[in-house]
């Protein structure tokens, strides 16, 4: 199955979803539903995922020109994109994120939805930027970043808008470890195998148990977040 800006791809019961819209992985409605697409066939095919990106950029985040925009279309990219993160949560087989370079904002949020994140060594920066662009952090954003980060890291991230190089986001929780560019793809696919090993239902039952107050939370957030953005939206038409 090959879709326009996402490929996916079937091994042993290991399927690759790799995000490639040939710029930033810029998470755009149709990404965003090319991802879900590919969920849904993963999920039939009964396989764990390793989800990628491109060359150098796992994904820059939401698509800026939809946000720029704003209206009907920007937030039903909003809600799908937050969604994604509890859908990918409660995923019933194993989620592997490869991250293999710059992840931003959603982008990075998508990333820590994993059930084990490997990060690429290299001049790769890590970022929830949204207060250095005027925006005050959404509420799914923090609850992802609370989820994964330690307690400073997750203040630094939040309220400083701070960059992360790839050291430095392996000690802040982004990642689990750290390998080599030319490793990651095949250490992933090596850790997928490692985690065949595992009884799915168990896996599955036991995630969902444990994220179950944050799966919720995050649910119940997706409507204020959107609120939220809706009233920007509006200010910043008023104040043309």
């Amino acid at each position: 199955m090959t879709i326009e800006s996402v490929q996916y791809t079937l091994q042993d019961h290991v399927a690759t979803i790799r995000i490639d819209d040939g710029k930033r992985n810029a998470l755009s409605p149709q990404v965003l539903r090319e991802i879900n697409q590919a969920l849904d066939q993963a999920e039939s095919d009964r396989a764990i995922v390793i989800m990628t990106g491109r060359e150098a950029v796992f994904s820059a985040g939401f698509d800026l020109r939809v946000m720029k925009r704003g209206g009907i279309n920007a937030l039903r990219m909003l809600r799908a994109g937050y969604a994604l993160t509890a859908r990918l949560m409660a995923y019933p087989y194993p989620v592997i994120a490869a991250c293999n370079g710059h992840a931003l904002a959603m982008g990075v949020f998508l990333m820590l939805s994993a059930d084990y994140v490997i990060g690429s060594r290299g001049d790769f920066k890590i970022a929830a930027n949204e207060v250095a662009i005027g925006l005050t952090m959404p509420r799914v954003a923090a609850a992802m970043l609370r989820h994964r980060l330690n307690p400073a890291a997750f203040q630094r991230a939040v309220t400083l808008s701070d960059y992360f190089d790839a050291e430095s986001a392996l000690r802040a929780g982004f990642f689990d470890e750290l390998v080599d560019p030319i490793d990651l793809i095949p250490h992933a696919e090596t850790r997928a195998e490692e985690l065949r090993e595992l009884d799915q239902r168990a896996h599955t039952a036991s995630k969902r148990r444990i994220r179950a107050a944050l799966i919720r939370k995050i649910r119940f957030s997706i409507p204020l977040d959107l609120l939220d953005a809706a009233l920007m939206g509006l200010r910043r038409a008023r104040a043309r």
